[in-house]
């Protein structure tokens, strides 16, 4: 089946937005339409001058025999900032206060168009960054941790505080949290983690960074690597249990009498900065 120009143009983007990060060779395009070579290099640099104006990201060419084209996902930073702002502008709503001083957080981190958004942020500022897979907590941030994998098409695995019997033999580790100082248990299935391993941590709120910091220790142990640290939301404290991440917001007071929520933009624009 011969396919025109437009069909192609469509096909490829669909097909290159779906698989992030993987290398796809001329030869494929090129058989999958019936197309001479030179004709899928034209459309390539069509669609990479597309993905670069509008901010979605870009193509990267890979010369030689093995080579071909991988797509990586960027964003502007005026776009950053448009969902950082708007993040900010949720977040220090007072109907969001909760007893006991907490946050409620659920419609965001259920609401699947911000979780995509959020996760190709993240996404963008580890995108040339070695990862292998994601891995979180069992707790809201799963979601977020699954926007974020789709985007560098990698694996979630999924750190428990109890082990199950459908994840077969487990790794577990005591870890001090930040906030109570408590001795707590994180377990990891063995088969989730291969030795060496370069891992991408994301979580959706940050105190002092215990349970992070019980993440990293957990890597340690399956004889991975630490890659990066995402995080949606970080409380500003004065001691902190991890130095190296990335967030977007910052939660710097909550004041429950008056009922008012103090939050800034966290470290992203520090740690990344795109077109």
């Amino acid at each position: 089946m011969k396919f025109r120009r437009s069909e192609r143009l469509i096909d490829m983007t669909n097909y290159l937005v779906e698989h992030p990060r993987q290398l796809v060779s001329l030869s494929f395009f090129s058989e999958r339409y019936g197309s001479a070579k030179s004709s899928i290099s034209e459309d390539l640099a069509i669609i990479k001058e597309t993905f670069e104006q509008r901010g979605i990201g870009t193509l990267h060419t890979i010369p030689g025999a093995s080579g071909g084209v991988k797509f990586q996902v960027k964003v502007k930073n005026d776009e950053a900032k448009r969902l950082i702002d708007k993040l900010c502008k949720w977040i220090s709503s007072p109907e969001r206060l909760l007893p006991g001083g907490y946050l409620y957080m659920t419609d965001i981190l259920g609401n699947p168009s911000i979780v995509k958004e959020v996760g190709s942020l993240f996404a963008a500022a580890f995108t040339d960054t070695k990862i292998d897979v994601v891995m979180t907590v069992a707790t809201k941030g799963i979601p977020l941790a699954y926007a974020v994998a789709s985007y560098l098409n990698v694996p979630v695995v999924i750190v428990r505080r109890d082990s199950k019997v459908t994840e077969g033999s487990t790794v577990s580790i005591n870890y001090v949290s930040g906030s109570s100082k408590r001795i707590q248990t994180m377990v990891l299935s063995k088969r989730s983690l291969s030795e060496g391993s370069k891992v991408l941590i994301v979580d959706d709120f940050m105190k002092a960074g215990g349970t992070i910091n019980g993440m990293i220790s957990l890597v340690d142990e399956f004889k991975a690597y630490v890659a990066g640290i995402a995080v949606l939301v970080e409380a500003e404290k004065a001691e902190r249990l991890v130095d190296e991440y990335v967030s977007l917001i910052r939660l710097s007071g909550v004041d429950v009498k008056e009922k008012k929520i103090s939050v800034t933009k966290g470290n992203y624009f520090n740690k990344y900065i795109n077109i």
